[in-house]
């Protein structure tokens, strides 16, 4: 079972849930895709934990941080990672990021500066991809699911068939703790007022990308396309691709996994962290 303890911590008049684990003088933080949290790394967390401090979390208004009512974009999604961090996590550090956390990964780079020792992103999706171009539309049908889903889920056994995806991918542990927290009402409508933000900032973030980040990068592209869609796969792994070529210091890597790509092949994703921790650990911080 779950056995970490978290505690409250204050950012930007918001509170996150964060919880600390593993042992020895590096550090690594994890970032979590949308609708998701702290439990989704819960399987790597155990292969890392004689090698680093690990600091999972809670975006605000998910699992057990505070409730919010507003709609935070990128730009506040990553302000409040850039603060947790700065509370918690003493000295650099390796980030973590799966999926749209990368794009508030990649934001928040821009804001620690030196501090950030290396990136690894699971399977994110670059703002050129053109599955953007109609982005506005996708965010309007989802909501609509999502709203579907919100009433489903005041019943526990429906919430089960609506998480079963979820339930499937990740231990049984993890999946009671993500039913408990995540698959409730308040969870699914914190799920749709991130994704309607997101959506809204897509058009500025294409406009105006993060700046490309100064460490050591790697990105872990899912190789195994959802049911139906490997002709729109395959277009993102270029784009993926494409990206981590732009980088000063990046590498581009398939993996044989699904988009949880931290449920399916944890043992990759610590892999690609000893590795950035490997790299980097004589590295002296570039400058500010």
């Amino acid at each position: 079972m779950r056995q970490e303890t978290g505690r409250a911590v204050p950012v930007n008049g918001r509170s996150v849930h964060v919880e600390e684990s593993g042992t020895g003088p590096d550090r690594v933080v994890f970032e979590a895709g949308q609708g998701l949290g702290r439990t989704c790394w819960d399987a790597v967390l155990p292969l890392l934990a004689d090698r680093a401090r690990l600091v999972a979390y809670d975006r605000a208004g998910f699992g057990r941080s505070g409730r919010i009512t507003a709609e935070l974009g990128i730009d506040d999604m990553a302000a409040d990672l850039a603060a947790m961090t700065e509370a918690v996590v003493p000295g650099r550090f390796v980030l973590v990021a799966h999926s749209m956390g990368g794009l508030v990964a990649r934001r928040a780079a821009q804001r620690l500066g030196p501090r950030l020792r290396g990136l690894l992103l699971l399977d994110p999706t670059p703002e050129s991809a053109p599955v953007y171009d109609t982005f506005d539309r996708t965010a309007v049908k989802v909501d609509r699911a999502l709203s579907v889903t919100q009433g489903l889920v005041r019943f526990r056994p429906l919430a089960r068939v609506v998480s079963a995806n979820v339930r499937r991918a990740f231990p049984a542990d993890t999946y009671a703790a993500m039913l408990t927290e995540d698959f409730v009402p308040a969870g699914i409508a914190q799920t749709r007022r991130e994704f309607r933000a997101v959506a809204a900032d897509l058009p500025r973030l294409r406009a105006e990308p993060p700046a490309l980040p100064a460490c050591p990068t790697v990105l872990l592209s899912a190789s195994r396309p959802a049911k139906g869609r490997a002709p729109q796969h395959a277009i993102l792994a270029e784009h993926q691709r494409r990206w981590a070529e732009t980088l000063p210091d990046g590498r581009f890597e398939e993996v044989d996994s699904g988009h949880l790509v931290q449920a399916e092949v944890p043992e990759a994703v610590a892999a690609g962290v000893r590795q950035l921790l490997d790299r980097t650990a004589d590295r002296p911080a570039p400058p500010a």
